[in-house]
Order: structure tokens, then C-alpha cells, then sequence
């Protein structure tokens, strides 16, 4: 008999809350530990009893290990539902789709243990990293964890073709979306519950990229990401397709960076404040992110000049100093104006981007009146001014203008209110208020078109 799973609560749009340490005497069930399988039937039970073996041997809170049959068609399901039936602590989900991120995130999202991991059937990683992994989650330090097969302490077997494609990989990831964290794809990952119900909505990928979006996300958010080396042995019975994967993986690398270049992810969703500790909180008298604001400010400036002077540079072999200067300036006001908006004041999303533009095109024209100016004055000084002359007047009334910029950036184009209420939850309530789109998640549950339709699965009944 099959009972249909609750539906999981909403989540407000505000920023997370300060992470706290778990109050583990209040809670039944502290960890669940999902296994996504499909056509498994020769490893769970063997899988499945050596982690419930594990876990109550050495893990001191309450857990339950859950069995996700991503739509089987050997005899994995009648062997899950076996174990669940016959073990404590053991749940059996089917769902009628294939794909191991489809499985974790219908999983987690209806889980309401506070951590949430997943590992592979094949238990390729030593299972004594376990609670390594998710002790920083139960203790309020960290928002995810993941193994990492490439952490100098790590100790790994497995085949030169797969090292390879592992390394080569991440790779790719920390060139094209500046990814920090070491180990994308090991199986053996965990997270808080508070964060997930944020997080997997804003997840699109199904299956083997899961793991990669939902770090990268988190990481660009500014979550914490806890990284464990593991003891890992390949299992040359993986059923994984390597091409196809691969291929897969690059096509969501494309996909995220584009996401991420164009602002479309809300991650402001993902903010976390700062915890309870005094030094904390700000002072009287002192603007809050000042010395960071400048710092950003100073470096975008610094790029974003070297980008202006390579452009005036290359339209001058074509064009006058006057026009020169008009589109170099223009091009980098454009590029500097995004820039300190992400990276400087911490402005994410679409909302306003278009009106932050349209205002650092009027502090873009103080500056090209000043710099315009400068040119004029050069050529009223010096019949035929050098090259090097340019360059050397254009310099000074930039950094004139800069500090004009920034005063400009921080009072008017990105004022401390507007960078207060989009770290107020009730601020930002009250905008999905006005956008009822705001409020809407990317995957709605209710929407009969969704693809994680929580009626294409059952849960078994104890």
C-alpha cells in the first residue's frame, strides 16, 4: 500500500537567516541520507545494509537512509521495498522518471530532517568520512559539504582515463565559472535542510549536472562550502555513460554562466547575514561597507580603465581623440556600471538594472565632460599634442572623475536603502507583493506542466 507524500511547506523569499547549531534533542530524524539507484539490483541490499550498519554504529543523532529508484526496470524496486519494509530507518521512493538530480531534489524537498546528503549505491567512498561531512551543517558552520577526491590528503584509485576526465573537468569549471571548490562530481555530498528549500528550485538540471549547478549557485550566493578529502575507489562496474555526460555537463556550464552573466538567477533568495558575534555588528558613525565598497570600487576601476585605454587606443587609429574618447568611455561606463553593481554594492538580479544603467550613463557624462574637457584644453595649450600626452591628461582627469563616480555610485545609483531592503526579508516580501511573478519559484509543484510533479512518484508505507 502507497500513501501519497506531503506537500512540502513554502519557503519565504527573503534572505536565510544566521546559521545556527542544530537543537538535536528536539529532533527525531537529524540526517537523511539519500541513495539514488537504477537498475541497482545486484548492489543495494549489499549497499543499503552496510550504511544502516555504519550509521548505527558510529552516528550519534537520529537518521534514515532513503532509497530513490529513479524508474528501474530489474528487480531494484522489489529489493527496495524488501529493505524498507524489513529495516528500521530505511525508505523506499520510486519515481517514473529517470535522472539522479530529478530524484535528489523531489527527495530532499519533501525531507524534514535538517541535513540531507546523498551518496552512490557503489559506496565508493569510505563511509568513515561521513560524519566529517556533515558535522559543520549540524554545527552551524557551513551550508553544504562535499567529498573531494582532489584534495592533497585524499587518497583515490581509480583508472588514468577517469582522473583525467575528473581533473580536466573541474577545470573547465574554475575557467568559465570561476568555481573554487575542488570536487564537482563525487558522489558524497550533504546540506541543510533551511538551505535546500531555498536552493532546488532554482536548480533546472535532472541529472548528473545537478550536483555541479546546485555548487555553483551556492557558491556565487556566498554560501559556505565545506570540503572533506575522502579515501575513494573506482568501481569498474559504473554504469555511467562518459561521453554523454560529458556532453551534458558542457551544455550546463553554458547554460549557468549564461544565467549568471545576465543576472536571471535570483540569489539574493541565498544571502546569509552575519552571525552573533559582536565585531559583527556595525558601529554608530561608521557607513557599513565602506572599506569594502572602495576596495571593489578601486579594482573594477583599475580594470575598467585599462579597458578604456585600450580601446581609446585602438579607435584612434581610425577616428579623431574626440570620438575616440566618446565611444571608449562609453563602452567601459557600461562595463563599469555592471561591475560595481554586482561586485561592489552586491546588487544581484534583473530589478532596476535597466534604470542603474540609465543613471551611470549621466555619471558617464560628467566624466566624458570632464576627460572632453581635458583633450580641449590640451589642444588649446599645444598645437599638435603627442599620443603620449593624451594618455597622460586623459589619466589624471579620470582619477578626478572617479572619485566623483564613486561619491555618485554610492549616494544616488546604488543607495544604502535600496542595498538594505534587498537584504530585508520583509522588504523583498513585500515586492513579490507588487510582482506576484516574484513569488512564483521556478518549478511550481502545483503546475500541472512541472516536470517534478509530485504525483509521478509514491513513497512506501511503513
Amino acid at each position: 500500500m502507497t500513501t501519497p507524500p506531503p506537500t512540502p511547506t513554502s519557503t519565504p523569499l527573503g534572505s536565510l537567516p544566521p546559521r545556527e547549531h542544530l537543537r538535536l534533542g528536539q529532533i527525531e530524524t537529524v540526517l537523511d541520507v539519500v541513495i539514488p539507484v537504477y537498475n541497482e539490483e545486484k548492489d543495494l541490499e549489499s549497499c543499503v545494509r552496510r550504511l544502516h550498519d555504519h550509521l548505527t554504529r558510529t552516528f550519534p543523532y537520529g537518521f534514515r537512509i532513503t532509497i530513490a529508484d529513479n524508474a528501474s526496470t530489474d528487480d531494484t524496486p522489489r529489493i527496495a521495498a524488501r529493505l524498507d519494509d524489513g529495516m528500521d530507518h530505511v525508505t523506499a521512493v520510486r519515481l517514473e522518471q529517470k535522472g539522479r538530480g530529478r530524484a535528489l531534489r523531489t527527495v530532499w524537498s519533501l525531507s524534514e530532517a535538517p541535513v540531507l546528503a546523498y551518496m552512490d549505491v557503489d559506496l565508493s567512498t569510505d563511509l568513515n568520512a561521513l560524519l566529517p561531512l556533515v558535522a559543520p551543517l549540524i554545527s552551524g558552520h557551513s551550508d553544504l559539504a562535499i567529498g573531494s577526491r582532489l584534495s592533497r590528503s585524499a587518497r583515490v584509485v581509480r583508472g588514468p582515463k577517469r582522473e583525467f576526465i575528473s581533473r580536466s573537468y573541474n577545470l573547465i569549471l574554475r575557467g568559465s565559472l570561476a568555481a573554487r571548490f575542488s570536487d564537482a562530481q563525487c558522489g558524497f555530498k550533504a546540506i541543510r535542510g533551511d538551505v535546500a528549500s531555498r536552493l532546488l528550485p532554482l536548480i533546472e538540471d535532472t541529472g548528473w549536472f545537478f550536483d555541479t549547478e546546485m555548487l555553483v549557485l551556492a557558491e556565487r550566493a556566498g554560501l559556505r562550502i565545506h570540503e572533506v578529502p575522502v579515501d575513494w575507489v573506482d568501481d569498474p562496474d559504473s554504469t555511467v555513460h562518459l561521453v554523454r555526460t560529458a556532453t551534458d555537463d558542457l551544455k550546463g556550464v553554458w547554460r549557468v554562466g549564461r544565467a549568471l552573466a545576465t543576472g536571471a538567477l535570483p540569489l539574493d533568495r541565498l544571502a546569509r547575514p552575519f552571525g552573533e558575534d559582536p565585531r559583527d555588528r556595525q558601529l554608530s558613525g561608521v557607513p557599513g561597507g565602506l572599506a569594502r565598497q572602495v576596495v571593489g570600487f578601486a579594482v573594477v576601476g583599475a580594470l575598467s580603465t585599462l579597458l578604456y585605454l585600450g580601446l581609446y587606443s585602438l579607435c584612434r587609429l581610425g577616428v579623431g581623440p574626440q570620438a575616440s574618447n566618446a565611444a571608449a568611455l562609453l563602452v567601459s561606463a557600461l562595463a563599469n556600471t555592471a561591475a560595481n553593481r554586482r561586485l561592489t554594492f552586491g546588487v544581484r538580479g534583473r530589478e532596476r538594472a535597466v534604470r542603474h544603467q540609465a543613471q551611470g550613463l549621466v555619471v558617464f557624462a560628467i566624466g566624458l565632460a570632464l576627460t572632453s574637457g581635458s583633450l580641449a584644453a590640451l589642444d588649446t595649450a599645444t598645437v599638435s599634442p603627442s599620443h603620449a600626452s593624451e594618455l597622460t591628461v586623459l589619466v589624471a582627469a579620470n582619477l578626478a572623475a572617479t572619485v566623483l563616480r564613486f561619491l555618485l555610485f554610492r549616494a544616488w545609483v546604488f543607495p544604502e536603502r535600496e542595498r538594505r531592503a534587498a537584504e530585508d526579508p520583509e522588504a523583498t516580501e513585500a515586492r513579490g507583493a507588487e510582482d506576484p511573478q516574484a513569488r512564483q519559484a521556478p518549478h511550481d509543484p502545483q503546475d500541472p506542466q512541472d516536470p517534478y510533479d509530485r504525483n509521478d512518484f509514491s513513497r512506501s508505507a511503513r
